[in-house]
């Protein structure tokens, strides 16, 4: 690789860099609006734990702390406030009575999705224009980036 495209690569991962700190801005922003229309004062580390666990639908805390790479004393305060609002249920592990498994409530899924629609609504206006392949390609490069593998797409057999 020359000096040349050295600078160029460097530059445009300087930009990139850029453009995913308005990315995490702008997704903190959303994520403490969200969070205070789940429960006013909610703070968005609870309201991430809150849709994680709402996302797997049932999680045994344990595993919960290991995704979110969090104490598990923070964890465990942010379980019980979210299951003091009603959002979630906690239930004993069949496999280990000692451990927890948890899962949303009805009322904590019905307040996630009231809060997560006007951003979804945003995103899905905003890709209105896009074409379907440009956002499959856009999440695969978000995964790829993400797990730090190869961008290139894998052909099929077929295809070489």
């Amino acid at each position: 690789m020359t000096s040349d495209e050295l600078q160029a690569r460097t530059d445009a991962v300087r930009a990139l860099e850029a453009q995913f700190g308005e990315l995490i801005n702008r997704m903190r922003r959303h994520l403490n609006e969200n969070a205070q229309r789940v429960s006013p004062g909610m703070l968005p580390g609870a309201y991430k734990v809150f849709s994680t666990i709402a996302g797997r639908g049932r999680i045994a805390q344990s595993t919960l702390g290991d995704v979110l790479m969090v104490d598990k004393g923070q964890l465990s305060r942010t379980v019980r406030e979210l299951e003091q609002l009603g959002l979630i249920q906690r239930e004993p592990d069949p496999d280990d009575g000692r451990a927890s498994i948890l899962s949303p409530t009805p009322l904590g899924i019905e307040r996630l999705a009231a809060a997560r629609a006007p951003q979804e609504q945003t995103l899905i206006g905003t890709l209105r224009d896009w074409p379907l392949d440009d956002i499959h390609n856009l999440t695969r490069l978000l995964h790829a980036l993400a797990s730090g593998s190869s961008s290139r797409r894998r052909r099929s057999p077929a295809a070489r």
